[in-house]
């Protein structure tokens, strides 16, 4: 199945951008992207491209104490691909660089029989995910991705690459509130080979982050007949886990 997606995918010329973007916003009020993706190949490859895909994508903004993010993404015989350098690749995710949430950011994503990969260096392959780089998360804010993921391949491969797979990922980030990851996984091999690479299945992962006094970190995992795979120099694979550094 893997090779097959992977295959397909790579025969495709083509980038499909499907979802919604902000790269300067603040949101006090609703926003909504509810999508399903079937037999797809969601694909960026070169330099510093991006390919988006049932996904919210947010940027240098604000989520207030009223504002409400959902993304809910059903993706099944599909194939999210990073391949070159700097490029990144979402599918069924929101992704925020920089944010404030005092508000509700949730993800409830479905993901079957699909492939998730990032090859070449500094890449990102996220799919059904949260992903945050700086930002802080306030005493009313709650995060949440719930994530289904059977039949899947999440691989990273070469160098510095990140490949997520229905989970939370914050860098650089204050929580003194409410995150939750609930995940299922099963018949999924999660794999990072290389240098520096990261490669992260049904897991919260906080790097550089300080969680405070009524800050609540809450992790549920399912994980069956499922593989983790770290192969190299400083490579990182987590699978039902919680990553706090």
């Amino acid at each position: 199945m893997k090779k097959r997606l992977l295959a397909s995918a790579l025969g495709m010329a083509i980038v499909m951008s499907v979802g919604t973007a902000w790269a300067a916003s603040k949101i006090d009020g609703k926003v909504t992207n509810d999508s399903k993706v079937e037999q797809a190949a969601n694909i960026a490859i070169g330099e510093d491209n991006k390919a988006s895909m049932g996904s919210i994508s947010i940027k240098n903004s604000e989520v207030g104490k009223t504002g409400v993010v959902t993304n809910k993404s059903d993706v099944k015989q599909a194939a999210n691909i990073a391949i070159g350098k700097g490029n990144e690749a979402n599918m069924g995710s929101i992704s925020m660089k920089d944010a404030k949430v005092d508000g509700k950011l949730t993800n409830d994503s479905t993901v079957k029989q699909a492939a998730n990969i990032a090859i070449g260096e500094n890449n990102k392959a996220n799919m059904g995910s949260v992903n945050m780089s700086g930002g802080s998360i306030g005493k009313t804010g709650v995060v949440t991705n719930k994530s289904t993921v059977e039949q899947a391949a999440n691989i990273a491969i070469g160098k510095g690459n990140t490949a997520n797979m229905g989970s939370i990922n914050m860098t650089d980030a204050k929580v003194d509130g409410k995150v939750t990851n609930t995940s299922t996984v099963k018949q999924a091999a999660n794999i990072a080979i290389g240098e520096n690479n990261t490669a992260n299945m049904g897991s919260i992962n906080l790097k550089n982050a300080e969680v405070g006094k009524t800050g609540v970190i809450t992790n549920t995992s399912d994980v069956k007949q499922a593989a983790n795979i770290a192969i190299g120099k400083g490579n990182e694979a987590s699978m039902g886990s919680i990553q706090v550094q």
